[in-house]
């Protein structure tokens, strides 16, 4: 839950940044002159980069926070069975012990969202977030029978 009012309150934030830099370009725009109307085509940029991003990463969490109370619903969601040290961090070894064996069932079951989504959680525990991102993408498309690029 505090996740949740984490991500809220930074894409809260970042909208209100995003609502004061477009209002700035718009000032720029109306100032009328060449460079500030440049200058302000240009701020009024970024705030459409922001939304782009801000809405595409609430549809990625969206869709595996979906997928994860399905799996846990179904009873298959993976069970924590990694060694930490005494500091609490995941151990390497451990982490790499529990990622061969759901990379080996993910290439069993290839077209199956379940095998991706704990793929995308072991890469995730083995520090390793572009790859935990790109395997729950695929997990959320096979998910939802949209056509997976290999």
């Amino acid at each position: 839950m505090t996740a949740k009012i984490t991500y809220a309150v930074t894409a809260a934030v970042l909208v209100v940044y995003f609502v004061l830099v477009g209002s700035r370009g718009v000032m720029l725009i109306q100032h009328g002159t060449l460079l500030t109307v440049t200058f302000g085509v240009a701020v009024l940029i970024l705030p459409v980069i922001g939304v782009w991003f801000l809405w595409k990463n609430t549809q990625f969490v969206k869709g595996a926070n979906r997928l994860a109370a399905e799996l846990d619903a179904e009873g298959g969601l993976p069970v924590d069975e990694l060694k930490r040290t005494p500091g609490g961090r995941i151990d390497r070894d451990s982490a790499d012990e529990v990622f061969a064996r759901r990379k080996a069932e993910t290439e069993d079951a290839p077209d199956d969202w379940r095998s991706w989504f704990r793929l995308a959680i072991a890469y995730h525990d083995a520090r390793d977030t572009p790859r935990a991102r790109r395997a729950m993408q695929h997990a959320i498309a096979l998910h939802d029978g949209k056509r997976v690029h290999a």
